[in-house]
């Protein structure tokens, strides 16, 4: 079985933030999605997560297209090479990161959370830093991928406080890993198998601090396009309450059509990375 990916992104200031700090890409060409939220206020957040987006693309696109393997050794063992990648990636992002905030005293202190898909054939994988989540969406059910970098997350997994507590918690915006604050970040990565139908999402906090993990499973199965899923998401945070910027890419994993595999194409037709905001 052959399987190809239909993707659509949006993103918005949501109805109390005054700047977009959220930035996403993605090449449907090369199979990565990514989605980033910056930290570090004013203009600061938004830098460092575009940074982050850049880098990840690119650095992507240049291993996927070329033919020798990589001169750098694996970073991780017992993953894919493909997880690998993603490791050089976001060490590499890290380090622009760092090295951008150097330069300019009004971004010193910045970051920028991480969550990534890098899909090869039928398999992808997951890269994750902060608190940004990955979802997977599979026969009416949804599975997190990721685990939260943060202390409320921390704590709720030490079992301190309920996941109800956490979500009106004041220490939410505290991150305990992100690209940026430390000369090193260790990235989450697994390597998982798609099914057809599958849909994962990539989404900022913005997203999961207003909707429950029923109410995105509900509004995803049920809309018509992954493009309408994402629009009627961000709509219902913001009806309740769109306290941050609200980002979200989902994906959705379907069987190749016989001319698709004769000739190749797909949604996008290997667009670069593509990006609507508001």
């Amino acid at each position: 079985m052959s399987l190809t990916v239909q993707v659509a992104g949006l993103s918005d200031l949501g109805c109390v933030r005054s700047n977009n700090e959220d930035n996403f890409g993605y090449d449907w060409r090369e199979g990565i999605y990514v989605v980033c939220d910056g930290m570090g206020g004013a203009a600061a957040g938004e830098v460092a997560s575009k940074i982050a987006v850049d880098t990840l693309l690119s650095y992507c696109r240049q291993a996927a297209r070329s033919k020798e393997q990589p001169s750098e050794p694996n970073l991780i063992e017992g993953v894919s090479d493909r997880a690998n990648v993603l490791a050089r990636a976001i060490q590499l992002a890290n380090r622009q990161i760092r090295a951008a905030a150097e330069q300019n005293p009004e971004t010193r202190g910045m970051g920028s959370t991480l969550t990534a898909v890098l899909v090869e054939g039928d398999m992808y994988t997951v890269a994750h830093v902060g608190d940004s989540r990955v979802y997977l969406i599979r026969k009416n059910a949804i599975h997190q991928l990721t685990q939260d970098h943060s202390l409320v997350m921390e704590h709720v997994r030490r079992g301190l406080i309920t996941a109800e507590q956490a979500q009106h918690s004041e220490i939410q915006n505290i991150i305990l890993r992100a690209l940026g604050p430390d000369e090193q970040v260790q990235p989450d990565l697994s390597d998982l198998a798609a099914e057809p139908g599958d849909f994962v999402l990539l989404t900022s906090d913005g997203l999961t601090r207003h909707l429950t993990d029923a109410e995105i499973l509900e509004i995803i199965t049920h809309a018509s396009s992954c493009a309408e899923a994402c629009q009627r998401l961000i709509d219902t945070a913001k009806q309740a309450g769109g306290r941050d910027n609200i980002t979200c890419l989902i994906l959705q994993f379907v069987e190749k059509q016989w001319f698709q595999k004769l000739i190749g194409s797909g949604p996008g037709n290997g667009s670069p990375a593509s990006q609507e905001s508001r």
